[in-house]
């Protein structure tokens, strides 16, 4: 058994400012959160310096409350001096989040606590998304939303106070914003107009990193409350981390209250959909005589509301078991945990600069990770958390995970770089600097997809469908691929398309591919690929109404359907503003298909032998996945999706395209890299 050392204790969002809804669970007095104590000294360290950063304890209440104490310190003063009514919205306070979930719930919580409607005073913006008016002065957001705004104002005018929250988990936009905003902190103190303050709050006791980066900013340390967690690790290495995480899950079954939560961490929505099947189906087979359990998945494709339901207090005499990905290890605290299974992985995205190709696939945690999915089990009371892997694997693993920016695509970072005006961007300001190779592969991939272009003194500036291509919320691929179905008068089809491709799985059964799927999805089944099979179910979804009883008999996601439905709306309004040309194509599809091309031509795979196919850039064997509907034809040219790692690399979402397009979208890309067969 190992104790937890006091370095490592995890700080994020507490256990009463997660809550989404006020039913859900009980509401905490803000005078009883350990924050309070420190409420003046967190206000005057705010309004004396222009930036500041907060180490903030697990359960101090920092992510709820210190946006109110600034708030009112603000109002206060405001109307004492100059005796007049609180100003207006350009003041705003805006505190990031990671995710969308948190950043949803704890509107909510503090929206609950100042007994208001979320949208009224407080409110939350999310991609698609959001709950604002014109008396909204504390607005929760995901960093990627301030990151959209920073397009359109640089300098953040209408924000007097920006807290960006969970700094640590070094996300891409949460790292580019590091470089927007002390821009903007920059020019806003030599103007000497509508002053801005920063604060940064992070989980991690290395905060020298952002003290350092804005000049040496002062480091606040906040105490907060966490009850003594015990740790275990398994005496030999695991295989099979589902299969252990599983026994693991039934020993405490049997052996513990059941008004004791359990948490299992798992790499995927498809294990954590199998894995939860698999839990119902122990528990009612009766073989064992096993107390009754209530099963949530955790993942972020979810629904909003059916992430909620992870809040909801439990039944009595029925132990809640969340199943979830990472989106569980931070921002958010599930009620009633007390135990945790973490199995010492997660699924990230990876870039080769090289190729040009993004690998998503399975990677060990690092230590800091393994001791936040730790501090889940010690919200509330004592817990106990169960690691997958032995203590000499914990040693060996990083300190720290990789910064996003340092190990993904950088395409749409460098696109809204580049739309802010600036046109060198390897002098971004950016607080870990990413390697040449990978700013000069973004650059190299906008000029293929015709939305950037170089000039002499090696500046790049964006072309006029680079332009076009940074307002949409998209990856420039997706981007490239409306813009193209434009002039190939299908860009009806192709909103729905990338709609459907936003919200991923719209198949409830698709964790478990087998023969009854097979038949049920064959109906909708386009032989082109699974991009048109996709677009098919959209129209026929649309056609029927929309109905719960369809989707129910045609095994569909309805709200993931009903959520493509209002992205669409959005994108087409974007696409409205642009002036594009919005046209149907009606039932022949061979335009979709030449549009895709024309955004996905560097994710291009050739047959190669067999069932095995080569994809044109790095020339990796790679195989198509069981669930396209491709699995088992041999189409002698594809696009796809996504390109994923287990056993073996597979292509997902694929499409058959013909070569003349690919060397359409691009001739110079193709020269050399096409099979001559």
């Amino acid at each position: 058994m190992v104790k937890a050392p006091p370095d490592h204790t995890p700080m994020t969002v507490d256990s009463q400012d997660s809550s989404s809804f006020e039913s859900m669970m009980p509401i905490t007095s803000p005078n009883q959160l350990p924050i309070h104590s420190m409420r003046k000294k967190i206000i005057q360290t705010v309004f004396n310096n222009d930036c500041c950063i907060f180490l903030g304890e697990t359960g101090c209440g920092k992510t709820t409350q210190i946006p109110r104490f600034l708030y009112e310190a603000r109002e206060k003063k405001f109307k004492s001096v100059l005796n007049k009514k609180p100003h207006r919205n350009k003041n705003l306070i805006c505190c990031t989040q990671p995710r969308r979930v948190a950043a949803i719930s704890v509107a909510e919580r503090v929206a609950s606590e100042v007994n208001q409607q979320c949208g009224q005073l407080v409110g939350y913006s999310v991609r698609f998304d959001e709950a604002v008016s014109r008396q909204t002065k504390i607005k929760y957001m995901t960093d990627g939303m301030l990151l959209r705004e920073a397009l359109l104002d640089p300098n953040l005018r209408q924000y007097s106070i920006i807290i960006l929250d969970e700094a640590h988990e070094r996300t891409l936009h949460t790292d580019l914003l590091f470089g927007i905003v002390k821009q903007a902190l920059e020019y806003r103190k030599k103007s000497k107009k509508n002053p801005l303050h920063v604060l940064v709050m992070s989980a991690t006791m290395n905060v020298d990193l952002f003290s350092n980066y804005f000049n040496q900013a002062p480091v606040l340390y906040l105490q907060g409350r966490q009850y003594p967690i015990d740790v275990f690790h398994v005496q030999e290495s695991q295989t099979d981390y589902i299969h252990a995480s599983l026994i693991t899950l039934f020993q405490i079954h049997r052996s513990k209250p059941l008004n004791e939560g359990i948490l299992i961490f798992l790499t995927g929505q498809d294990e954590i959909d199998s894995t939860c099947k698999t839990i119902k189906h122990i528990v009612a087979s009766g073989t064992e005589s096993l107390e009754p359990i209530l099963v949530l998945p955790l993942y972020a494709n979810m629904t909003t509301m059916k992430q909620m339901l992870v809040f909801k207090q439990t039944p009595m005499n029925i132990r809640k078991v969340i199943v979830s990905t990472n989106i569980g290890e931070t921002s958010i605290t599930i009620p009633g945990i007390r135990h945790v299974i973490d199995c010492g992985c997660v699924k990230i995205k990876t870039f080769n600069p090289q190729t040009g190709l993004e690998l998503l696939q399975v990677q060990k945690i690092s230590q800091a990770q393994a001791w936040q999915r730790t501090g889940r089990a010690g919200r509330e009371c004592s817990g106990a958390c169960y690691r997958m892997y032995t203590e000499e694997e914990y040693e060996k693993l990083a300190p720290t995970p990789i910064p996003e920016l340092l190990r993904c695509n950088l395409a749409t970072a460098a696109l809204q770089i580049l739309a802010m005006g600036i046109t060198n961007i390897s002098n971004f300001d950016f607080v870990s600097k990413p390697d040449e190779k990978s700013i000069a592969a973004a650059l190299r991939e906008l000029i293929y997809l015709r939305a950037v272009q170089a000039s002499n003194d090696n500046t790049y500036e964006l072309t006029d469908d680079g332009r076009k291509m940074a307002c949409f919320p998209l990856d420039p691929k997706l981007s490239r691929c409306l813009l193209a179905s434009s002039n190939l008068g299908c860009l009806e089809e192709m909103l729905k398309l990338v709609s459907i491709m936003s919200v991923d799985t719209i198949f409830l059964t698709s964790s478990n591919i087998n023969e009854k799927m097979k038949m049920q999805r064959q109906k909708f089944t386009m032989n082109e690929g699974d991009h048109l099979t996709l677009l098919n179910v959209y129209k026929t979804f649309i056609a029927n109404k929309k109905t719960k009883e369809w989707c129910q008999m045609n095994k569909i996601n309805r709200r993931n359907l009903l959520r493509a439905c209002a992205i669409r709306k959005q994108l087409r309004r974007i696409c409205v503003e642009l002036q594009l040309d919005i046209k149907s194509c009606g039932t022949k599809f061979s335009p979709v298909r030449q549009a895709l091309a024309h955004g996905l031509f560097m994710n291009v795979a050739e047959y190669f032998k067999e069932n095995d196919y080569r994809t044109i850039n790095d020339r990796h064997i790679v195989k198509i996945h069981p669930s396209s509907v491709l699995f088992g034809a041999k189409p002698s040219l594809v696009v796809f999706t996504e390109l994923i790692q287990t056993t073996k690399r597979f292509i997902r979402d694929i499409t058959v395209v013909e070569p003349e397009w690919l060397l359409e979208s691009n001739p110079d890309y193709f020269k050399t890299r096409l099979s001559s067969k």
